[in-house]
């Protein structure tokens, strides 16, 4: 058994390998596009004139109460309709930017409006311009403030790439099907597909708590 399990490992490597790439990848650009989106939205929230703040808040409310499996169908589908054909990788990449985008959004508005409105007088008191504010004052503490809870929309977001397998991503989780289609080895490879799933979410937690150790002593 342990030999024949060996075997098909062997096998499966390149496609194993495959899927954790592009599951990495897939994250990773989320994690990057989501993350700007994120705090340009949240920014507009809350220092933003009425007409941003109400789109803002539409997309975020939009996004936040959208499964996102109905977000990556409709992102995959839905430009089809107007003639547009985005590739199942691309249309991947924005459903989950748009999913993280909304959450960072959203945590980033909450850590800024926690803050004492004495901060930004503050700042205004002694010279600095609102952008200067927002770099040194008051952006450094809604870092502080977010960081945790960043990490683990992170986490959910390499969670969610799985279902990216639904429009034929080759993210870690198809990979693993069709070699399980080939080997019928299912409880094996859908065990080694997990543990390497907890290995990247455990490894994105660790350097998480690196960069809060990092921020706290600034």
């Amino acid at each position: 058994m342990m030999s024949s399990l060996l075997t098909q490992l062997w096998i499966a490597r390149l496609p194993l390998l495959m899927g954790v790439a592009n599951t990495v990848q897939i994250s990773v650009a989320a994690i990057i596009f989501g993350t700007l989106i994120g705090a340009i939205v949240g920014l507009a929230l809350v220092y933003g004139r009425a007409p941003i703040r109400w789109i803002c808040r539409i997309y975020i409310d939009i996004m936040r109460g959208t499964p996102v499996l109905v977000l990556v169908l409709a992102t995959f589908y839905i430009p089809t309709v107007f003639g547009v054909r985005a590739g199942s990788y691309v249309a991947g990449i924005i459903a989950l930017t748009l999913f993280c985008g909304s959450h960072v959004a959203e945590i980033l508005r909450g850590a800024l409006q926690t803050l004492p409105r004495g901060q930004t007088e503050a700042a205004r008191s002694i010279g600095l311009t609102f952008p200067q504010s927002l770099a040194y004052v008051l952006l450094p503490q809604a870092l502080r403030l977010i960081l945790p809870v960043w990490i683990n929309v992170c986490v959910e977001l390499v969670k969610a790439s799985t279902l990216l397998s639904v429009i034929g991503v080759g993210e870690l989780l198809l990979k693993t099907q069709e070699i399980i289609a080939r080997n019928s080895m299912t409880m094996e490879f859908y065990l080694l597909a997990g543990l390497i799933y907890l290995v990247l979410n455990f490894a994105i937690e660790r350097l998480g708590k690196a960069i809060e150790r990092r921020v706290a002593f600034r």
